[in-house]
Protein backbone atom coordinates (compact mmCIF):
# COMPACT_ATOMS: atom_id res chain seq x y z
CA UNK A 1 0.00 0.00 0.00
CA UNK A 2 0.88 3.42 -0.64
CA UNK A 3 0.90 6.82 1.20
CA UNK A 4 -3.10 7.56 1.41
CA UNK A 5 -4.27 3.90 0.76
CA UNK A 6 -3.41 4.20 -3.12
CA UNK A 7 -1.49 0.78 -4.41
CA UNK A 8 1.95 1.97 -5.58
CA UNK A 9 2.01 -1.03 -8.06
CA UNK A 10 -1.29 -0.32 -9.83
CA UNK A 11 -0.30 3.09 -10.24
CA UNK A 12 3.02 2.24 -11.76
CA UNK A 13 1.55 -0.55 -14.15
CA UNK A 14 -1.46 2.25 -14.96
CA UNK A 15 0.86 4.90 -15.78
CA UNK A 16 2.76 2.28 -17.73
CA UNK A 17 -0.07 1.33 -20.00
CA UNK A 18 -0.99 4.87 -20.46
CA UNK A 19 1.61 5.77 -22.24
CA UNK A 20 1.94 2.32 -24.12
CA UNK A 21 -1.29 3.37 -25.54
CA UNK A 22 -0.79 6.48 -25.92
CA UNK A 23 2.03 5.45 -28.02
CA UNK A 24 -0.03 3.24 -30.31
CA UNK A 25 -2.39 5.72 -30.30
CA UNK A 26 0.01 8.76 -31.57
CA UNK A 27 2.04 6.70 -33.76
CA UNK A 28 -1.06 4.90 -35.42
CA UNK A 29 -2.59 8.06 -36.52
CA UNK A 30 0.84 9.80 -38.40
CA UNK A 31 1.38 9.23 -41.60
CA UNK A 32 4.51 7.26 -40.70
CA UNK A 33 2.68 4.36 -40.37
CA UNK A 34 0.08 4.83 -42.61
CA UNK A 35 2.69 5.20 -45.51
CA UNK A 36 4.29 1.78 -43.69
CA UNK A 37 1.00 -0.39 -43.95
CA UNK A 38 1.63 -0.97 -47.44
CA UNK A 39 4.60 -2.88 -46.59
CA UNK A 40 3.32 -5.12 -44.14
CA UNK A 41 -0.03 -6.30 -45.98
CA UNK A 42 -0.90 -9.60 -43.97
CA UNK A 43 -1.91 -10.20 -40.34
CA UNK A 44 -0.48 -10.88 -37.72
CA UNK A 45 2.62 -11.90 -40.07
CA UNK A 46 4.13 -9.73 -42.52
CA UNK A 47 3.92 -11.88 -45.88
CA UNK A 48 4.20 -15.57 -43.75
CA UNK A 49 7.46 -13.41 -41.97
CA UNK A 50 7.49 -13.63 -38.08
CA UNK A 51 11.39 -11.76 -38.05
CA UNK A 52 11.57 -9.40 -40.44
CA UNK A 53 14.22 -7.48 -42.29
CA UNK A 54 15.02 -4.10 -40.12
CA UNK A 55 16.85 -2.77 -43.25
CA UNK A 56 13.48 -1.81 -44.55
CA UNK A 57 12.44 1.52 -42.75
CA UNK A 58 8.89 0.81 -43.74
CA UNK A 59 8.81 -2.42 -42.80
CA UNK A 60 10.44 -1.67 -39.70
CA UNK A 61 7.90 0.78 -38.70
CA UNK A 62 4.65 -1.60 -39.61
CA UNK A 63 6.26 -3.93 -38.07
CA UNK A 64 7.43 -2.38 -34.42
CA UNK A 65 3.65 -1.40 -33.94
CA UNK A 66 2.52 -4.65 -34.41
CA UNK A 67 5.34 -5.73 -31.34
CA UNK A 68 4.48 -2.73 -29.22
CA UNK A 69 0.79 -3.68 -29.60
CA UNK A 70 1.33 -6.66 -28.09
CA UNK A 71 3.46 -5.39 -25.32
CA UNK A 72 1.13 -3.10 -24.69
CA UNK A 73 -1.79 -5.56 -24.37
CA UNK A 74 0.30 -7.71 -22.19
CA UNK A 75 0.78 -4.68 -20.04
CA UNK A 76 -3.20 -3.85 -19.88
CA UNK A 77 -4.01 -7.84 -19.04
CA UNK A 78 -1.15 -7.47 -16.21
CA UNK A 79 -2.89 -4.37 -14.80
CA UNK A 80 -6.47 -5.89 -15.11
CA UNK A 81 -5.46 -8.69 -13.33
CA UNK A 82 -3.71 -6.69 -10.05
CA UNK A 83 -6.61 -4.25 -10.54
CA UNK A 84 -9.74 -6.21 -10.49
CA UNK A 85 -8.25 -8.66 -8.00
CA UNK A 86 -7.32 -6.14 -5.31
CA UNK A 87 -10.41 -5.66 -2.71
CA UNK A 88 -9.29 -1.90 -1.81
CA UNK A 89 -9.39 -1.35 -5.74
CA UNK A 90 -12.91 1.10 -6.22
CA UNK A 91 -15.62 0.40 -8.71
CA UNK A 92 -14.44 3.31 -10.67
CA UNK A 93 -11.29 1.89 -11.16
CA UNK A 94 -12.09 -1.73 -11.73
CA UNK A 95 -14.77 -0.23 -14.79
CA UNK A 96 -11.93 2.40 -15.77
CA UNK A 97 -9.83 -1.01 -16.23
CA UNK A 98 -12.50 -3.46 -17.22
CA UNK A 99 -13.61 -0.94 -20.50
CA UNK A 100 -9.86 -0.26 -21.47
CA UNK A 101 -9.51 -4.24 -21.19
CA UNK A 102 -12.71 -5.03 -22.90
CA UNK A 103 -11.70 -2.98 -26.06
CA UNK A 104 -8.57 -3.91 -26.77
CA UNK A 105 -9.07 -7.30 -28.79
CA UNK A 106 -11.69 -5.27 -30.76
CA UNK A 107 -8.85 -2.40 -31.31
CA UNK A 108 -6.42 -5.25 -32.48
CA UNK A 109 -9.38 -6.69 -34.79
CA UNK A 110 -9.34 -3.15 -36.65
CA UNK A 111 -5.93 -2.89 -36.73
CA UNK A 112 -5.47 -6.42 -38.29
CA UNK A 113 -8.59 -5.31 -41.11
CA UNK A 114 -6.87 -2.36 -41.46
CA UNK A 115 -3.91 -3.87 -42.13
CA UNK A 116 -5.29 -6.81 -44.96
CA UNK A 117 -7.72 -4.21 -46.67
CA UNK A 118 -7.94 -1.58 -48.34
CA UNK A 119 -8.92 0.54 -45.43
CA UNK A 120 -11.81 3.19 -45.54
CA UNK A 121 -11.96 6.29 -43.43
CA UNK A 122 -14.73 5.27 -41.42
CA UNK A 123 -12.85 1.97 -40.45
CA UNK A 124 -9.70 4.66 -39.94
CA UNK A 125 -12.16 6.73 -37.86
CA UNK A 126 -13.50 4.05 -35.47
CA UNK A 127 -9.94 2.38 -35.12
CA UNK A 128 -8.54 5.89 -33.42
CA UNK A 129 -11.57 6.63 -31.33
CA UNK A 130 -11.88 3.50 -29.89
CA UNK A 131 -7.39 3.72 -28.95
CA UNK A 132 -8.84 7.45 -27.40
CA UNK A 133 -11.29 5.43 -25.37
CA UNK A 134 -8.48 2.41 -24.13
CA UNK A 135 -6.61 5.59 -23.27
CA UNK A 136 -9.20 7.58 -21.41
CA UNK A 137 -9.90 4.02 -19.36
CA UNK A 138 -6.97 3.82 -18.32
CA UNK A 139 -6.57 7.37 -17.34
CA UNK A 140 -9.76 8.09 -15.47
CA UNK A 141 -8.87 4.44 -13.29
CA UNK A 142 -5.10 6.27 -12.57
CA UNK A 143 -6.75 9.06 -11.38
CA UNK A 144 -9.43 7.62 -9.09
CA UNK A 145 -6.33 5.25 -8.12
CA UNK A 146 -4.57 8.53 -6.79
CA UNK A 147 -7.33 9.99 -5.95
CA UNK A 148 -7.16 10.16 -1.99
CA UNK A 149 -9.85 8.61 0.80
CA UNK A 150 -10.23 11.64 2.24
CA UNK A 151 -9.97 15.17 0.19
CA UNK A 152 -8.22 18.34 2.29
CA UNK A 153 -10.92 20.53 2.79
CA UNK A 154 -10.99 23.74 0.38
CA UNK A 155 -9.74 27.11 2.66
CA UNK A 156 -11.85 29.34 0.52
CA UNK A 157 -11.06 33.01 -0.21
CA UNK A 158 -9.52 34.54 2.66
CA UNK A 159 -10.87 38.28 3.63
CA UNK A 160 -7.83 40.23 1.99
CA UNK A 161 -8.24 42.61 4.73
CA UNK A 162 -7.74 40.52 7.58
CA UNK A 163 -4.64 39.36 5.91
CA UNK A 164 -1.66 41.26 6.43
CA UNK A 165 -0.46 42.47 2.78
CA UNK A 166 2.50 41.61 1.71
CA UNK A 167 3.83 45.25 1.81
CA UNK A 168 4.00 45.14 5.36
CA UNK A 169 6.22 42.31 5.99
CA UNK A 170 9.90 43.23 6.05
CA UNK A 171 11.60 43.71 2.74
CA UNK A 172 15.23 44.65 2.06
CA UNK A 173 15.51 48.29 1.25
CA UNK A 174 15.47 49.01 -2.64
CA UNK A 175 18.34 50.70 -3.59
CA UNK A 176 18.06 53.72 -5.71
CA UNK A 177 20.31 53.89 -8.65
CA UNK A 178 22.53 57.51 -8.70
CA UNK A 179 23.28 57.83 -12.33
CA UNK A 180 21.38 58.62 -15.36
CA UNK A 181 22.19 55.48 -16.85
CA UNK A 182 21.62 53.25 -14.21
CA UNK A 183 18.06 55.08 -13.60
CA UNK A 184 17.47 54.68 -17.37
CA UNK A 185 18.51 51.18 -17.21
CA UNK A 186 16.01 50.69 -14.31
CA UNK A 187 13.05 52.30 -16.30
CA UNK A 188 13.85 50.29 -19.40
CA UNK A 189 13.99 47.50 -17.27
CA UNK A 190 10.58 47.50 -15.43
CA UNK A 191 8.72 48.69 -18.93
CA UNK A 192 10.25 45.45 -20.19
CA UNK A 193 8.88 43.66 -17.26
CA UNK A 194 5.28 45.05 -18.01
CA UNK A 195 5.19 43.30 -21.12
CA UNK A 196 5.62 39.97 -19.29
CA UNK A 197 8.15 38.50 -21.53
CA UNK A 198 8.29 35.03 -19.86
CA UNK A 199 5.21 34.17 -21.60
CA UNK A 200 6.51 35.64 -25.12
CA UNK A 201 8.53 32.19 -25.85
CA UNK A 202 6.05 29.46 -25.64
CA UNK A 203 3.40 32.10 -27.69
CA UNK A 204 5.82 32.61 -30.26
CA UNK A 205 6.62 28.87 -30.52
CA UNK A 206 2.77 28.23 -30.56
CA UNK A 207 2.01 31.03 -33.49
CA UNK A 208 5.38 29.59 -35.55
CA UNK A 209 4.06 26.20 -35.28
CA UNK A 210 0.39 27.67 -36.51
CA UNK A 211 2.43 28.59 -39.66
CA UNK A 212 4.20 25.83 -40.02
CA UNK A 213 1.49 23.49 -40.38
CA UNK A 214 -0.28 25.95 -43.04
CA UNK A 215 2.44 26.60 -45.24
CA UNK A 216 5.21 23.60 -44.91
CA UNK A 217 8.96 24.27 -46.34
CA UNK A 218 7.15 26.79 -48.20
CA UNK A 219 6.55 29.11 -44.83
CA UNK A 220 8.13 32.73 -46.19
CA UNK A 221 10.52 34.15 -43.82
CA UNK A 222 9.10 37.91 -43.94
CA UNK A 223 5.63 36.27 -43.17
CA UNK A 224 6.85 34.51 -40.28
CA UNK A 225 8.86 37.79 -39.25
CA UNK A 226 5.76 40.09 -39.23
CA UNK A 227 3.78 37.71 -37.29
CA UNK A 228 6.36 37.35 -34.27
CA UNK A 229 6.85 40.91 -34.42
CA UNK A 230 3.13 41.60 -34.01
CA UNK A 231 2.52 38.34 -31.63
CA UNK A 232 5.10 39.82 -29.32
CA UNK A 233 3.85 43.59 -29.49
CA UNK A 234 0.55 41.56 -28.33
CA UNK A 235 1.43 39.94 -25.51
CA UNK A 236 3.30 43.30 -24.19
CA UNK A 237 0.63 44.93 -24.89
CA UNK A 238 -1.50 42.56 -22.99
CA UNK A 239 0.42 41.67 -20.02
CA UNK A 240 0.84 45.79 -19.94
CA UNK A 241 -3.10 45.91 -19.52
CA UNK A 242 -2.95 43.19 -16.79
CA UNK A 243 -0.33 44.78 -14.71
CA UNK A 244 -2.30 48.16 -14.74
CA UNK A 245 -6.15 46.25 -13.98
CA UNK A 246 -4.08 44.13 -11.04
CA UNK A 247 -2.25 46.60 -9.37
CA UNK A 248 -4.13 46.74 -5.82
CA UNK A 249 -4.32 42.85 -5.74
CA UNK A 250 -0.73 42.65 -6.72
CA UNK A 251 0.17 44.65 -3.66
CA UNK A 252 -1.52 41.85 -1.62
CA UNK A 253 0.48 39.06 -3.30
CA UNK A 254 4.21 38.11 -2.39
CA UNK A 255 4.80 37.57 -5.80
CA UNK A 256 3.93 40.30 -7.28
CA UNK A 257 4.16 42.95 -4.98
CA UNK A 258 7.26 44.34 -7.11
CA UNK A 259 5.50 44.54 -10.19
CA UNK A 260 6.43 47.98 -11.90
CA UNK A 261 2.89 48.99 -11.92
CA UNK A 262 1.98 47.85 -8.07
CA UNK A 263 4.80 49.58 -6.78
CA UNK A 264 4.42 52.87 -8.99
CA UNK A 265 7.75 52.65 -10.36
CA UNK A 266 5.91 53.22 -13.86
CA UNK A 267 2.86 55.35 -13.22
CA UNK A 268 -0.65 54.16 -14.73
CA UNK A 269 -0.63 57.14 -16.91
CA UNK A 270 2.38 56.11 -18.77
CA UNK A 271 1.45 52.01 -18.04
CA UNK A 272 -1.62 52.97 -19.99
CA UNK A 273 0.16 54.71 -22.84
CA UNK A 274 3.18 51.92 -23.39
CA UNK A 275 0.44 49.38 -23.22
CA UNK A 276 -2.16 51.46 -26.03
CA UNK A 277 1.27 52.18 -27.83
CA UNK A 278 2.50 48.58 -28.08
CA UNK A 279 -1.14 47.20 -29.20
CA UNK A 280 -1.20 49.92 -31.57
CA UNK A 281 2.24 48.64 -33.27
CA UNK A 282 1.17 44.91 -33.14
CA UNK A 283 -2.26 45.86 -35.27
CA UNK A 284 0.24 47.71 -37.64
CA UNK A 285 2.45 44.19 -37.82
CA UNK A 286 -0.62 42.04 -37.95
CA UNK A 287 -1.45 44.49 -40.80
CA UNK A 288 1.09 43.76 -42.83
CA UNK A 289 0.67 39.96 -43.68
CA UNK A 290 -3.57 40.35 -43.68
CA UNK A 291 -6.93 41.65 -41.79
CA UNK A 292 -8.07 38.32 -40.20
CA UNK A 293 -4.13 38.21 -38.34
CA UNK A 294 -5.02 41.78 -37.36
CA UNK A 295 -8.44 41.24 -36.14
CA UNK A 296 -7.43 38.04 -34.25
CA UNK A 297 -4.32 39.96 -32.49
CA UNK A 298 -6.57 42.59 -31.23
CA UNK A 299 -9.12 40.07 -30.30
CA UNK A 300 -6.45 38.37 -27.87
CA UNK A 301 -5.78 41.53 -26.65
CA UNK A 302 -9.01 42.06 -25.42
CA UNK A 303 -10.12 38.86 -24.49
CA UNK A 304 -6.81 38.34 -22.11
CA UNK A 305 -7.09 41.96 -20.70
CA UNK A 306 -10.46 42.13 -19.97
CA UNK A 307 -12.27 39.03 -20.35
CA UNK A 308 -9.81 37.31 -18.50
CA UNK A 309 -8.58 40.00 -16.08
CA UNK A 310 -11.49 41.98 -15.02
CA UNK A 311 -14.35 38.90 -15.47
CA UNK A 312 -13.04 35.41 -14.83
CA UNK A 313 -10.16 35.90 -12.85
CA UNK A 314 -11.88 37.29 -9.72
CA UNK A 315 -15.27 35.69 -9.94
CA UNK A 316 -15.23 32.22 -11.31
CA UNK A 317 -13.02 28.85 -10.07
CA UNK A 318 -12.99 28.15 -14.05
CA UNK A 319 -10.78 30.76 -14.73
CA UNK A 320 -7.85 29.22 -16.07
CA UNK A 321 -10.03 26.82 -18.19
CA UNK A 322 -11.72 29.37 -19.85
CA UNK A 323 -8.71 31.61 -19.58
CA UNK A 324 -7.14 29.09 -22.02
CA UNK A 325 -8.68 30.29 -24.97
CA UNK A 326 -6.06 33.20 -24.66
CA UNK A 327 -3.40 31.20 -24.97
CA UNK A 328 -4.75 29.14 -27.78
CA UNK A 329 -5.07 31.98 -30.11
CA UNK A 330 -1.83 32.25 -31.49
CA UNK A 331 -2.23 28.89 -33.03
CA UNK A 332 -5.19 30.88 -35.33
CA UNK A 333 -3.21 33.92 -36.07
CA UNK A 334 -0.22 31.92 -37.26
CA UNK A 335 -2.27 29.57 -39.60
CA UNK A 336 -4.41 32.53 -40.38
CA UNK A 337 -1.07 34.90 -41.28
CA UNK A 338 -0.49 32.39 -43.49
CA UNK A 339 -3.78 31.37 -45.41
CA UNK A 340 -5.99 34.05 -44.32
CA UNK A 341 -8.52 31.93 -42.74
CA UNK A 342 -8.71 29.50 -40.08
CA UNK A 343 -7.79 25.94 -40.81
CA UNK A 344 -9.55 22.22 -39.19
CA UNK A 345 -5.63 22.03 -37.53
CA UNK A 346 -5.45 25.19 -36.26
CA UNK A 347 -8.17 24.61 -34.36
CA UNK A 348 -6.46 21.32 -33.27
CA UNK A 349 -3.95 22.67 -32.27
CA UNK A 350 -5.53 25.27 -30.30
CA UNK A 351 -7.77 22.70 -28.85
CA UNK A 352 -4.10 21.20 -27.70
CA UNK A 353 -2.92 24.90 -25.92
CA UNK A 354 -6.59 24.82 -24.72
CA UNK A 355 -6.39 21.70 -22.68
CA UNK A 356 -3.00 21.97 -21.96
CA UNK A 357 -3.30 25.15 -20.18
CA UNK A 358 -5.48 24.08 -17.16
CA UNK A 359 -2.57 21.06 -16.42
CA UNK A 360 0.06 23.73 -16.69
CA UNK A 361 -1.53 26.83 -14.63
CA UNK A 362 -2.90 24.54 -11.98
CA UNK A 363 0.42 23.65 -10.73
CA UNK A 364 1.49 27.26 -9.72
CA UNK A 365 -2.38 27.63 -8.48
CA UNK A 366 -0.81 24.72 -5.99
CA UNK A 367 2.77 26.46 -5.47
CA UNK A 368 1.30 29.91 -4.64
CA UNK A 369 -1.82 28.90 -3.17
CA UNK A 370 -1.81 30.92 0.02
CA UNK A 371 -0.99 33.95 -2.74
CA UNK A 372 -3.92 33.53 -4.61
CA UNK A 373 -6.44 33.60 -1.70
CA UNK A 374 -4.99 36.51 0.33
CA UNK A 375 -5.39 38.13 -3.26
CA UNK A 376 -8.86 37.19 -3.36
CA UNK A 377 -8.67 34.86 -6.58
CA UNK A 378 -10.75 32.04 -6.42
CA UNK A 379 -8.66 29.32 -8.12
CA UNK A 380 -9.22 25.99 -7.60
CA UNK A 381 -6.89 24.70 -4.98
CA UNK A 382 -8.25 27.55 -2.56
CA UNK A 383 -12.12 27.14 -3.72
CA UNK A 384 -12.06 23.05 -4.22
CA UNK A 385 -8.53 22.20 -2.27
CA UNK A 386 -5.73 20.66 -3.52
CA UNK A 387 -6.71 17.17 -3.85
CA UNK A 388 -9.32 17.71 -6.67
CA UNK A 389 -6.59 20.21 -8.16
CA UNK A 390 -4.43 17.50 -8.07
CA UNK A 391 -6.83 15.27 -10.01
CA UNK A 392 -7.89 18.13 -12.30
CA UNK A 393 -4.08 17.79 -13.72
CA UNK A 394 -3.80 14.48 -14.55
CA UNK A 395 -7.76 14.52 -16.32
CA UNK A 396 -6.75 17.80 -18.39
CA UNK A 397 -3.19 16.10 -19.26
CA UNK A 398 -4.79 12.88 -20.60
CA UNK A 399 -7.25 15.59 -22.98
CA UNK A 400 -3.94 17.07 -24.05
CA UNK A 401 -2.09 13.89 -24.80
CA UNK A 402 -5.87 13.07 -26.81
CA UNK A 403 -5.62 16.42 -28.69
CA UNK A 404 -2.06 16.11 -29.62
CA UNK A 405 -2.87 12.29 -30.87
CA UNK A 406 -5.75 13.87 -33.10
CA UNK A 407 -3.66 16.84 -34.67
CA UNK A 408 -1.78 13.69 -35.76
CA UNK A 409 -4.82 12.48 -38.07
CA UNK A 410 -5.49 16.00 -39.71
CA UNK A 411 -1.93 16.79 -40.32
CA UNK A 412 1.07 15.04 -41.88
CA UNK A 413 3.06 14.94 -39.44
CA UNK A 414 5.31 12.17 -38.60
CA UNK A 415 7.63 9.60 -36.25
CA UNK A 416 9.49 13.06 -34.96
CA UNK A 417 5.82 14.23 -33.64
CA UNK A 418 5.15 11.30 -32.63
CA UNK A 419 8.45 10.22 -30.11
CA UNK A 420 7.76 13.92 -28.88
CA UNK A 421 4.72 13.38 -27.62
CA UNK A 422 4.86 10.15 -26.24
CA UNK A 423 8.74 10.74 -24.37
CA UNK A 424 7.81 14.18 -23.07
CA UNK A 425 3.84 13.07 -22.24
CA UNK A 426 5.98 10.42 -20.31
CA UNK A 427 8.25 12.81 -18.53
CA UNK A 428 4.61 14.75 -17.71
CA UNK A 429 3.03 12.25 -16.14
CA UNK A 430 5.54 11.37 -14.43
CA UNK A 431 5.89 14.76 -12.50
CA UNK A 432 2.42 14.87 -12.07
CA UNK A 433 2.36 11.38 -10.37
CA UNK A 434 5.16 12.32 -8.35
CA UNK A 435 2.64 15.48 -7.37
CA UNK A 436 -0.29 13.42 -6.18
CA UNK A 437 2.45 11.55 -3.70
CA UNK A 438 4.91 14.24 -2.56
CA UNK A 439 2.45 17.00 -2.42
CA UNK A 440 4.95 19.79 -1.88
CA UNK A 441 5.36 22.97 -3.50
CA UNK A 442 8.59 21.71 -5.19
CA UNK A 443 6.70 18.74 -6.77
CA UNK A 444 4.30 21.46 -7.98
CA UNK A 445 7.27 23.84 -9.66
CA UNK A 446 8.51 20.23 -10.93
CA UNK A 447 5.23 19.53 -12.64
CA UNK A 448 4.94 23.09 -13.74
CA UNK A 449 8.15 22.74 -15.53
CA UNK A 450 7.56 19.59 -17.00
CA UNK A 451 4.84 20.89 -19.16
CA UNK A 452 6.61 23.94 -19.85
CA UNK A 453 9.03 21.50 -22.14
CA UNK A 454 6.10 19.09 -23.17
CA UNK A 455 4.31 21.81 -24.68
CA UNK A 456 7.93 23.46 -25.76
CA UNK A 457 8.85 20.30 -27.51
CA UNK A 458 6.01 19.11 -29.03
CA UNK A 459 5.73 22.98 -30.64
CA UNK A 460 9.58 22.16 -31.99
CA UNK A 461 8.96 19.11 -33.00
CA UNK A 462 5.56 20.61 -35.24
CA UNK A 463 7.53 23.01 -36.62
CA UNK A 464 10.60 20.55 -37.71
CA UNK A 465 8.03 18.08 -38.76
CA UNK A 466 6.53 20.26 -40.66
CA UNK A 467 9.16 22.13 -42.44
CA UNK A 468 12.13 19.54 -42.56
CA UNK A 469 10.92 15.80 -42.43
Amino acid sequence: MTEQGSPRRLVSLLAATAIGVYLLVVVGATTALTDAAAACPTWPACHGQWVVPLGDPQLAIAWGHRVAALGVGLLLAATAVVGLRRSDVSRRVKLGVGIATALYPVQIGMGALAATTATPALLSGLHLLVGMGIFSGVVLALAWTLEPETHDEPRGVEDPDEVAPASDAPTQPRETPTSALARARRTVGAYFRLMKPRLMWLLCLVASAGMALAAGPALRVETVVATLAGGVLSIGASGTFNHVLERDVDRKMNRTADRPAATSRIPVRNAVAFGLLLAALSLVAFLSVNLLAAVLGLFAIVFYSVVYTLILKPNTVQNTVIGGFAGALPALIGWAAVTGDVGVPALVLAGVIFLWTPAHFYNLALAYRDDYARGGFPMMPVVRGEAVTRKHILLYLGATLLAAGVLSTVTTLGWLYAATSVAFGALFLWAVVRLHYERTERAAFRSFHASNAYLGALLLAVVADALVL
